[in-house]
């Protein structure tokens, strides 16, 4: 991490989200991967083991690899991993996600009723299409709405990637990770309302989940502000619509009772 990572250069456990999470009446939350090792996916099952609040793990195997049919059988005997992860929007190769091995890996989620975090920019958005027109079985769902350029207002390309994406109904979308790709330290809610109305307009409101990005959220702002840039939106809405967009979708989408 460089500079920019500064606020985020600490160890973040559970104890220090849960009086955040109680403060905005949320009962628990998803944690997902960012290292791609086997051991992180062991260790975020221990701490879900040890912390209530954590509901569900999506995390990470090696979906290339030979193995990855052991290395399901040996994680999805845990009850609260509910999905995988690969950093995609990483990858040198933008089409990585269309390489047969790959696609192999996802080919055998299903079998453990396991989701799909696609994580991506919006150049990948395109092979993103293709990858869930491939299995159209499998539950995807878009990590941070595909971290469009709100920083300098850019929707073209990105708006028509995503009303593609959306067109698949089993694909969801996180309404997060929005403020680390808005100016830094200077952003407002209206930077973020284009970029909204766009994703809630292409997936409607039974596909749409609230989510932190934390703690990397904090590297532009605290979490109750991230947080509500989308709690505020959605007052508009009805309750039911509202109820289903602050946890109901993210409960049904990842199995969690």
């Amino acid at each position: 991490m460089d500079d920019s990572c500064d606020p985020i250069k600490r160890d973040f456990m559970p104890k220090d989200l849960k009086p955040m999470l109680d403060r905005l009446g949320f009962d628990g939350s998803v944690v997902v991967q960012a290292r791609q090792t086997l051991d992180e996916t062991e260790w975020l099952l221990a701490l879900a083991d040890q912390h209530e609040q954590i509901q569900g793990v999506v995390g990470w195997v090696h979906l290339c690899s030979e193995e990855v049919e052991q290395q399901l059988k040996t994680y999805a005997a845990h009850p609260k991993l509910k999905g995988v992860r690969h950093v995609l929007h990483d990858e040198p190769d933008d089409e990585f996600m269309l390489r047969a091995d790959f696609q192999r890996g996802i080919s055998k989620l299903q079998d453990y009723g396991l989701t799909y975090d696609l994580l991506l920019f919006p150049r990948h958005l395109r092979p993103a299409v293709q990858l869930v027109e491939r299995f159209p079985e499998q539950r995807f769902v878009l990590d941070h709405i595909a971290k469009p350029d709100i920083a300098h207002g850019t929707v073209s390309g990105w708006k028509e990637g995503i009303y593609e994406l959306a067109a698949h109904p089993h694909v969801y979308c996180k309404l997060s990770g929005m403020v680390t790709e808005a100016k830094r330290g200077a952003w407002r809610a209206e930077d973020f309302k284009p970029y909204l109305d766009v994703v809630f307009e292409a997936f409607g409101t039974d596909r749409l989940m609230i989510g932190s990005d934390w703690p990397v959220c904090l590297v532009n702002g605290d979490y109750a502000s991230v947080m509500g840039i989308v709690i505020d939106y959605v007052k508009a809405l009805s309750a039911s619509e509202q109820e289903a967009i602050l946890g109901r979708n993210c409960a049904r989408f990842y199995g969690i009772a």
